[in-house]
């Protein structure tokens, strides 16, 4: 029999007040002779206790608390538990939430305080501490390095790499009127929205998860705002969607819609365990795109967008672009080429220097 601590302290003073009710009706009450309580048995409070043990995660996955990063640590947990029996126990699998920096400080623009790595930093740190085993990250926001002795081997199939149109009072970019407020903190975004629409304005820093923002726009801090729709689909809140802008408005982001997962290089079984994960089409097409901003050395104070997909013959297409801030100059390139790896890094590199050369010292200063 298994009784809890609660239980067995509920029926004591159960079996106190039948005494103290019996004593009292039959005028034998002492006022100085209080009953004795009797204790719980000895057998039952073993089982209690044995009741509460907690079971040791055999993973841990390390991730942001924003709704939407929690989206990707409940897809990465899924898939891990459907991919073996071990992990499809209760309580296999512990998600770790870690605020970081980027988290903290929403006043400011990424570029001003350190760019995307503040979204990653405290999280790679809790990695090579062993707090965690392994950590999800959404792609675009890793940086091109990795910190020594970690590995992200894995990417989990992505999602849709478009940009969504939302506003309360237009369907489309070209329905705003002019002089419009757009709010974005992507320079990316701005730099192609003002390329095609100079008669709009933008709200820059305009930071947040997809909610905060949301809330921004529902309070009339802005007209529109255009937020990536991977996030929206994995959140279920595709119902605030206007319109979808084609990839030829608005490039996407390198690694857009991509989740990653990386562990300790030195973790073997942590490795194996998301080896079964990994969407090789979207590794590889991630990893031509990040050849490309690496040779950009891109940072959140440069617009840069960058597309690899698989066109209909199999092929490996890329599509590259740099802008200056405001959006005056853009700069576009392509190429296309074996779906293989060591091809599609080459690719990236290669269309990423020639538009080095083409942009020239200053270009991102305008």
């Amino acid at each position: 029999m298994e009784t809890s601590n609660q239980t067995l302290i509920s029926s004591n003073y159960y079996f106190i007040s039948r005494s103290l009710v019996s004593a009292i009706n039959n005028g034998g009450f002492n006022l100085h002779s209080p009953p004795v309580l009797r204790q719980p048995r000895r057998h039952l409070v073993k089982a209690s206790v044995a009741a509460v043990e907690k079971k040791v995660a055999l993973i841990r996955i390390g991730t942001r608390g924003s709704p939407l990063a929690l989206a990707q640590a409940y897809e990465t947990r899924d898939k891990l538990m459907a991919s073996s029996s071990e992990l499809a126990e209760e309580g296999a699998i512990e998600i770790v939430v870690i605020k970081t920096t980027g988290d903290k400080i929403l006043s400011q623009p990424l570029a001003d305080i350190g760019g995307k790595g503040l979204f990653t930093k405290e999280i790679d740190e809790a990695l090579l501490n062993s707090e965690i085993d392994i950590a999800v990250h959404s792609m675009k926001d890793v940086p091109t390095y990795l910190p020594e002795k970690t590995i992200l081997p894995c990417n989990l199939p992505r999602e849709d790499v478009r940009d969504a149109f939302i506003s309360l009072k237009a369907t489309s970019l070209a329905d705003l009127k002019a002089g419009s407020v757009v709010g974005t903190a992507s320079l990316r975004r701005k730099s192609q929205l003002l390329h095609r629409y100079p008669s709009l304005s933008v709200l820059e820093n305009f930071r947040g998860n997809v909610q905060t923002r949301l809330k921004k726009l529902n309070d009339g801090v802005v007209e529109a705002t255009l937020l990536a729709l991977a996030g929206l689909k994995r959140l279920n809140m595709t119902e605030h969607v206007s319109s979808i802008l084609p990839i030829d408005d608005m490039l996407p982001a390198v690694a857009q819609g991509a989740i990653g997962i990386a562990c300790r290089s030195d973790d073997d079984k942590m490795a194996s365990y998301i080896a079964k994960l990994n969407h090789e089409e979207t590794r590889l097409a991630v990893a031509c795109e990040r050849a490309f901003l690496l040779t950009l050395d891109g940072s959140c104070r440069t617009p840069i967008a960058g597309y690899a997909c698989r066109d209909e013959d199999g092929n490996c297409l890329f599509r590259g672009l740099v802008a200056s801030p405001d959006g005056t100059k853009v700069l576009e390139t392509s190429r296309k080429g074996l779906y293989a790896y060591e091809d599609m890094v080459l690719m990236g590199k290669d269309a990423g220097e020639e538009l080095l050369s083409r942009a020239g010292p200053g270009f991102f200063d305008s």
